[in-house]
C-alpha cells in the first residue's frame, strides 16, 4: 500500500530509502555463501535464491535437516527467509512464497501442493494474474482443469511471465526449466565441516592437508592435474574468505601445492569462526605419468615449473614470464613476453640477438647529444646522463628501416643507423641516429643510446 495509508494505520511506522545496489550485492554474497550446500546456487530476481540440492541433501542429514540448518543459519545472520523444496524449480518457488513455513513437497505431490495456491505463485506478471482472476481462475487447481488449448487461445504468443500454460507445465515438471549457477561449478571439490568453528589460521593449516590429499587422490584416479586451486572458508557471520593459488603446469603434487598455499593460509582471517571449508579445483587439465630416472628425478623441467609457481604466487599473477623471439628487425619488437608455462619456440639462427646486438636493451632509448664529423660518420663524442664521453672506437652503421609493411598507411617512421662505440674508459654502448640528414618531411635526426654491451 502507499506509505501515507500505511502510516495512517501505524503512525510509528519507520521508512528508509531503498538501496537497490547494496541489496543486490548482499544477495549475491548470500548466493556465494550458499555454495557450502551446493555448487548450483544463484540469485533469483531481487529477493530470492535458487539452490539445486540434487545429490547434496544426504550430506546434511536429509532434506528436512538441511532446510532447518539453512533457516537457522540465516536467522543467526539476521536474515528472515521462507524456504520451499520441491522436485521442480517452479513448485519450490511457489511453496516458498505462498505455501506454509519451510514447505517440503514430497515426490509426486506437486500437483496437489499447488492446487490451493493462487495463480500468482506461477511467477506471472500482474496483468496475467488480473485476467485469470476475472475469468474466475484464482487458484492453480482451477487452472489445471482448463485445457491447454484454451489457455493458449487466451494468451497467444505472450512472454514467459504472461504464459500461464507454460509456467504451469514448468511447475508440474512437464517442461524442463534448467537453473544456471552463478559460476560454473567445479568438477573436483572437497567439503569439510569441522565439529567446532576454526578460530585461528593454524587450525585451518592443520585441516588443509587432509582436504588436499583427498583432492589429489581424485585427480590421480582420473588422470588429471590442477592449474588453479581455491580454498573457501565459510564464516559463521555469512561471509566467505578465499585463498587461491595457480600453477604454470598441471600438477597433483600435494606437497608442492601445500607449499604454495602456506603463505595464503597464514593470512586467512577466520573472523568469528570458520565452520566450513571447501577446496575447489577451478582449472584442471589431463596429466599423464611422468618418466623419471633411476635417481627418482623427473628432470629439470619439473623443478623449473615448481620454481616458477613459487615466484608467480609470491609476486603476483602476470609478473613472471619468459621472453620469446619475434621475427622483427626493430630491436624493441624482436622479443615478446609469454607465460612461463607456454612452450618456448627455438630462437632462429638469424635472430637479432645473435647479430652483434647487446644483451642489455633499455626499455626506452635515452636521448644523447652526439657530435659527428660527417652525416653518416660515427659520433666522435656524446653526452649521456650529463657526462661527456669521448669515443675511442666505433663500428657501423647498421641501418634499420621502419617496418612500413605493417602499417596500412604505407611507409612511416624514421630510418635508424646503429653504431657500436667504445669510450676512453672501455665502456661499450649501442647508439643510433634516428633519421637521416636532409630526409624530406622527417625533421632533424636525433641520437639515442639503446643498450649496453658487457
Amino acid at each position: 500500500m502507499a506509505l501515507a495509508d500505511a502510516r495512517a494505520l501505524l503512525p510509528s511506522l519507520g521508512s528508509a530509502p531503498a538501496n537497490v545496489e547494496a541489496e543486490a550485492v548482499a544477495l549475491r554474497r548470500l548466493a556465494d555463501w550458499c555454495t557450502r550446500y551446493t555448487p548450483w546456487a544463484s540469485v533469483d530476481g531481487s529477493d530470492g535464491l535458487w539452490l539445486d540440492i540434487s545429490g547434496c541433501a544426504h550430506l546434511f542429514g536429509g532434506e528436512a535437516a538441511m532446510l532447518e540448518e539453512v533457516r537457522r543459519r540465516f536467522k543467526l545472520m539476521g536474515v528472515q527467509c521462507r524456504l520451499g523444496l520441491a522436485e521442480t524449480p517452479g513448485a519450490a518457488w511457489a511453496v516458498a512464497r505462498y505455501g506454509g513455513k519451510d514447505s517440503i513437497v514430497a515426490p509426486g505431490g506437486v500437483a496437489a501442493a499447488l492446487a490451493d495456491l493462487p495463480v500468482a505463485a506461477l511467477r506471472l506478471d500482474g496483468d496475467a494474474v488480473l485476467l485469470l482472476n476475472r475469468l474466475g481462475l484464482a487458484a492453480i487447481g482451477a487452472l489445471q482443469a482448463i485445457p491447454k488449448l484454451t489457455l493458449a487461445r487466451r494468451f497467444p504468443g505472450h512472454a514467459l511471465a504472461r504464459d500461464p500454460g507454460l509456467r504451469l507445465d514448468q511447475a508440474l515438471g512437464l517442461r524442463d526449466e534448467p537453473i544456471s549457477p552463478a559460476e560454473p561449478p567445479p568438477v573436483y571439490r572437497i567439503w569439510s565441516a569441522p565439529a567446532e568453528p576454526l578460530l585461528e589460521p593454524a587450525q585451518v593449516e592443520a585441516l588443509f592437508p587432509r582436504l588436499l590429499a583427498q583432492l589429489c587422490q581424485m585427480l590421480e584416479t582420473d588422470g588429471m592435474g590442477v592449474r588453479r586451486l581455491e580454498l573457501l572458508g565459510y564464516r559463521s557471520d555469512g561471509s566467505i574468505v578465499r585463498a587461491e593459488i595457480g600453477a604454470g603446469l598441471p600438477t597433483r603434487d600435494a606437497a608442492h601445492l601445500a607449499r604454495l598455499f602456506a603463505p595464503r593460509l597464514q593470512q586467512l582471517e577466520p573472523g568469528f569462526g570458520i565452520d566450513g571449508l571447501l577446496l575447489n579445483a577451478l582449472v584442471v587439465q589431463p596429466l599423464g605419468a611422468a618418466q623419471v630416472t633411476l635417481a627418482n628425478d623427473a628432470g629439470d623441467e619439473a623443478g623449473l615449473a615448481r620454481l616458477v609457481d613459487r615466484l608467480a604466487n609470491r609476486l603476483g599473477p602476470g609478473r613472471v614470464h619468459r621472453l620469446g623471439p619475434v621475427r622483427s628487425h626493430v630491436p624493441e619488437c624482436a622479443v615478446k613476453a609469454a607465460a612461463p608455462a607456454k612452450p618456448q619456440a627455438p630462437w632462429p639462427i638469424d635472430a637479432p640477438l645473435g647479430s652483434g646486438r647487446p644483451l642489455l636493451l633499455f626499455a626506452r632509448p635515452e636521448p644523447v647529444l652526439a657530435t659527428a664529423q660527417l652525416p653518416d660518420a660515427p659520433p666522435m663524442s656524446f653526452t649521456w646522463r650529463r657526462v661527456v664521453r669521448r669515443v675511442r672506437r666505433a663500428e657501423g652503421p647498421e641501418r634499420i628501416a621502419a617496418e612500413w609493411w605493417l602499417t596500412p598507411q604505407g611507409p612511416g617512421g624514421r630510418t635508424r643507423d646503429y653504431y657500436r662505440v667504445e669510450d676512453m674508459a672501455g665502456r661499450r654502448y649501442w647508439l643510433y641516429r634516428d633519421g637521416i640528414y636532409e630526409e624530406p618531411g622527417k625533421g632533424e635526426p636525433v641520437w639515442y643510446v639503446h643498450g649496453l654491451f658487457p
